[in-house]
């Protein structure tokens, strides 16, 4: 109900005075709020912003995994390039046109696997052709020995007959039917891997010059000596880290060649090959894959022959991996046994088999690469640095064994006097 006067007509509304709080909204209501209000120009391109971030962050670690196995591809053919580099440089030095002297090393290396591939696939062949004609008389002894050790009265027909009528066998048939496919289409893709490796290793040391001359022409001419000098200390260490491989794969090579001679294994100079090569540059299972073949020619001429090749593989690979590859190792690539060997598991969790491969001459670059900016001092001539404790510094092995002997004694004496 409006407000009267004392004439009973109703009062105008009070003029607002100067001290009066301006109209506006309740407590607790921001301006922000208000009927009207607008919002910040900042915000739509902040949100547009960050969503186009986020876009683009999703969009390269897509890539980043669609591209994985060809970063990879690049990375092994980076290595090679630096091994080829000595070899491309030196004949390029002579006169020979750079591209040239790498496709001859290229050529060279190519003529090189072709042949041991061709000597080794022809062995294999005729190897399993001898295998497959002498089984039904490795079945027949080893029948006899089982019938004559537990008394039993097997015969050949019967064991054929049950393995050609065994589900086993269907199911092994069917299984196999079935994954040739995936094994062609596998072949087809490590062929194209190789010949992309292979290209790209070619590109690499034929044109390393060009390569090192777009990349210093980015750089200040401080960053640009030390790009060249890890460049030079790379090839050095990568090329060290192969000699030493060639090297272990050559003592390896002539122990089996041996051992295969002495045990009258056919093929022993191709299977010695065999070994040396395929259990130094292959990582990880190349030990296994370089054992079971000599294993396998063996078991065609005795198995105890297989017995024979298989004791000496455990105990060769137990002398190189604790004795000769780490003194080859920590002296043509100069780094630490037990880096060199921590380098490799870290290279093969991450990389896999290519990592394992190329831990050593990546960590042996970086290892001389920092050691060059690493400011060193002479090291005090102080006894314990070389594990040995200062004279009077402290009691020795000894004086405390006299001091034991001599409390003993006391105690003991003590309690001698106390009972009597």
């Amino acid at each position: 109900m409006a407000p009267t006067d004392e004439n009973g007509q109703v009062a105008p509304p009070a003029a607002p005075s100067d001290n009066a709080p301006p109209a506006g909204p309740g407590p607790g209501v921001g301006a922000d709020t208000a009927p009207g209000a607008r919002m910040p120009r900042w915000l739509p391109r902040a949100m547009v912003l960050a969503l186009a971030l986020v876009a683009l962050f999703q969009l390269g670690t897509w890539a980043f995994h669609q591209l994985i196995g060809l970063l990879i591809n690049i990375l092994i053919a980076f290595f090679l390039a630096l091994a080829m580099e000595p070899a491309v440089s030196r004949m390029a030095a002579r006169g020979v046109r750079r591209g040239l002297a790498a496709f001859l090393v290229f050529l060279g290396l190519l003529i090189a696997f072709a042949g041991f591939f061709t000597l080794l696939g022809s062995m294999l062949a005729g190897q399993i052709i001898k295998m497959i004609e002498d089984f039904p008389d490795y079945l027949d002894s080893v029948i006899s020995w089982i019938n004559t050790t537990f008394h039993t009265e097997l015969r050949r027909v019967d064991i054929q007959e049950g393995l050609l009528h065994s589900d086993w066998l269907r199911k092994y048939a069917q299984n196999s039917a079935a994954g040739v496919l995936d094994v062609s289409t596998q072949v087809l893709g490590g062929l194209f891997q190789l010949l992309t490796i292979a290209l790209f290793s070619f590109y690499f040391a034929a044109d390393g010059p060009r390569l090192r001359r777009a990349l210093c022409s980015v750089l200040p001419p401080a960053r640009q000596t030390e790009v060249l000098r890890a460049w030079e200390i790379a090839v050095d260490k990568t090329g060290g880290y192969l000699y030493s491989r060639g090297l272990m794969a050559l003592i390896s090579g002539i122990a089996h060649y041996i051992l295969l001679e002495a045990l009258g294994i056919p093929y022993a100079p191709v299977l010695a090959v065999w070994v040396g090569v395929v259990s130094q540059f292959i990582p990880t299972i190349g030990t296994y894959l370089a054992g079971a073949l000599p294993m396998l020619i063996a078991f065609t001429v005795d198995p105890w022959y297989a017995l024979w090749v298989l004791v000496f593989v455990v105990v060769y690979q137990q002398f190189e991996n604790y004795m000769l590859q780490p003194k080859l190792t920590s002296k043509t690539v100069d780094i630490h046994p037990a880096v060199a060997f921590g380098s490799v598991i870290a290279g093969t969790a991450l990389l896999g088999a290519v990592g394992a491969l190329i831990s050593i001459p990546a960590v042996a670059t970086l290892q001389a690469f920092l050691g060059a900016y690493v400011k060193r001092y002479d090291v005090t001539d102080d006894p314990r640095v070389h594990g040995h404790r200062r004279r009077g510094e402290g009691p020795g092995l000894l004086d405390r064994a006299r001091k034991a002997w001599t409390a003993t004694r006391e105690r003991a004496g003590g309690r001698g006097e106390r009972s009597g």
